[in-house]
């Protein structure tokens, strides 16, 4: 979990808090066990491999887009299209914070969200931060 699910927000921290989290915000509301949960979430993730999706699509960390150029590839990737949701860093750029897809109640393929969250929306331009998960992966080579 560590590798796979890392909390980019604090690096640092073990994970268990923020894994925590994730089980009562969004795995409670599954018929599934804690285990399933993750391992399926995780699969999903592999599944996705929306690093690889941007990097194809020459979005890459450390750079400015424009959010339909980010949206447009991850929907070319997997089909469907996901909601961005933003942060602001302390100059006032627009940052990707979070991309929500939607999973059937099977939990066995990407749909179309039927709704999406009331996240805190993004500018038309926004960053691709750069970061480090703590893994063997750098920005540069993805």
């Amino acid at each position: 979990m560590q590798k796979d699910w890392p909390t980019l927000a604090c690096p640092t921290a073990d994970g268990i808090r923020f894994w925590g989290h994730e089980w009562e915000k969004h795995g409670t509301c599954t018929t599934l066990d804690q285990h399933t949960y993750f391992r399926i979430a995780l699969e999903f993730k592999k599944r996705a491999n929306l690093l690889q999706i941007l990097a194809n699509a020459g979005i890459r960390p450390g750079n400015f887009y424009s959010l339909g150029s980010i949206k447009q590839a991850i929907e070319r990737g997997v089909g469907y299209t996901p909601f961005i949701e933003c942060n602001v860093d302390p100059s006032g750029n627009h940052q990707i914070f979070q991309v929500y897809m939607c999973v059937d109640s099977s939990a066995t393929s990407f749909i179309q969200c039927p709704v999406f969250p009331h996240g805190r929306p993004c500018g038309s331009n926004i960053e691709f931060p750069s970061f480090s998960d703590g893994s063997d992966i750098t920005n540069d080579e993805l």
